[in-house]
């Protein structure tokens, strides 16, 4: 079976690692041939080429500068993706019947190609839902749907209907997106809506005691408290000056030390509240190749995750899976819409509380600091036991294509 994937992150080969390329070997290890469109900007100096792996190929697309630049150019580059993912098919893919075409959110602007690939082949269309957008925007106030941003919004809610009817099957992360989807768009046939959540190929990232040392000293970690780790995006989604309020609540924490990974729009507030603090429990870093990221959050206590208050939408953030990977317990402070807290403390493997209040975060801090380092071991462990039991590659594969007629049995 031929498998094509549109997507607007780039990488050079399957080999990296992230949820999107993990799944795609799964695809190959099953047998089947992929090819991935994966763009590159203008301003890199990359002209577009082919990258062939067995069972795969990759087309990296040089596309128009739609970061680091101006408003107008980004304008246009963003316009101009989808005839440019259609063109690329038609040239570097015209003789490749696809079976299956998979794609996620973000973004909902490659409707034209999954359209065209869809009409031409009559292949499978999958759509990996990670986002709920524009709705997500309006919901942390980069969007309005009424006055002039409202134009904006409805002319994405538009493209976002239209990519959902034009998709077979669509994957949620969790059931709160499922449920979501099917209450806000009437139109969606519910019965192609299902979870397929994020997911990895599991590898232990857990580390042993001297490692631990070793890591901690490298990075000037203190040995002797319980580090609790954010590591990720820092823009207006993760809610940072709630975190930030955390942070000033828990300044005089003797035992904890809060270490904050990771790069985006917001990340300068926690740079210069670093500063102005001088604090001695907060160490906020730029973000890590991944397998230096891995070894520090192995060499952590507990896991973060922080979204905005304000979300209508259920988030659903990958960053989980690296925690249970490392076998850490996990404190996650969110809007009361996702389920990732009800997940987390249903099965044991962590805390939640609702991020509007820091006080509440700092009593689930408190608390959590006087447990001793086997009981948070115990609660790490069960995260590392539902992480292999619910989020493998392997079973989002069948998920998905369970779904291809050629391919059922």
């Amino acid at each position: 079976m031929n498998v094509l994937f549109l997507t607007l992150l780039g990488f050079n080969s399957l080999q990296e690692r992230t949820i999107y390329t993990d799944l795609l070997r799964e695809f190959c290890k099953n047998g089947h041939q992929v090819y991935v469109i994966s763009p590159s900007e203008k301003r890199e100096g990359t002209e577009t080429h082919l990258i062939h792996e067995e069972n795969a190929t990759i087309l990296r697309l040089q596309i128009g500068n739609t970061q680091k630049t101006n408003i107008i150019e980004k304008g246009i580059s963003t316009v101009m993706i989808e005839p440019q993912f259609k063109a690329a098919i038609k040239k570097h893919f015209l003789n490749v019947k696809f079976d299956l075409v998979l794609y996620s959110t973000p973004p909902i602007t490659l409707t034209g190609a999954v359209e065209y690939v869809k009409r031409r082949d009559g292949a499978k269309t999958y759509l990996l839902l990670k986002d709920i957008f524009p709705q997500n925007a309006v919901d942390i106030g980069m969007m309005s749907t009424s006055g002039v941003k409202g134009l904006l919004y409805k002319h994405f809610r538009r493209q976002e209907k239209k990519l959902y009817a034009i998709s077979d099957r669509i994957g949620c992360m969790s059931q709160a997106n499922v449920d979501y989807v099917i209450k806000h768009n009437l139109d969606v046939d519910p019965k192609k809506v299902e979870v397929c959540p994020n997911s990895i190929e599991v590898i232990d990232k857990s580390v042993d005691a001297e490692t631990r040392r070793r890591i901690r000293e490298k990075y000037d970690i203190p040995l002797d408290k319980k580090v609790f780790v954010y590591g990720g995006n820092l823009g207006k989604p993760q809610g940072i000056p709630f975190l930030i309020d955390c942070l000033k609540v828990c300044k005089d924490e003797r035992d904890a030390f809060f270490l904050i990974i990771g790069d985006g729009t917001e990340y300068h507030l926690l740079e210069e509240y670093e500063r102005v603090s001088s604090s001695n429990t907060l160490k906020v870093m730029k973000r890590l190749p991944k397998e230096d990221y891995d070894n520090m959050v192995g060499a952590c206590d507990v896991g973060l995750i922080f979204l905005d208050n304000r979300f209508t939408i259920p988030n659903f953030p990958s960053r989980l899976l690296s925690y249970c990977s490392a076998h850490l317990p996990v404190l996650a402070l969110t809007d009361k819409n996702t389920d990732i807290g009800k997940i987390i403390t249903g099965n044991g493997f962590g805390w939640w509380a609702e991020s509007d209040k820091s006080s509440t975060a700092f009593n689930l801090i408190e608390a959590i600091l006087k447990m001793r380092k086997d009981e948070l071991k115990l609660v790490g462990e069960k995260g590392w036991e539902y992480l292999k039991a619910y989020y493998t590659v392997a079973q989002s594969y069948k998920i998905i294509i369970k779904h291809v007629d050629s391919c059922t049995e």
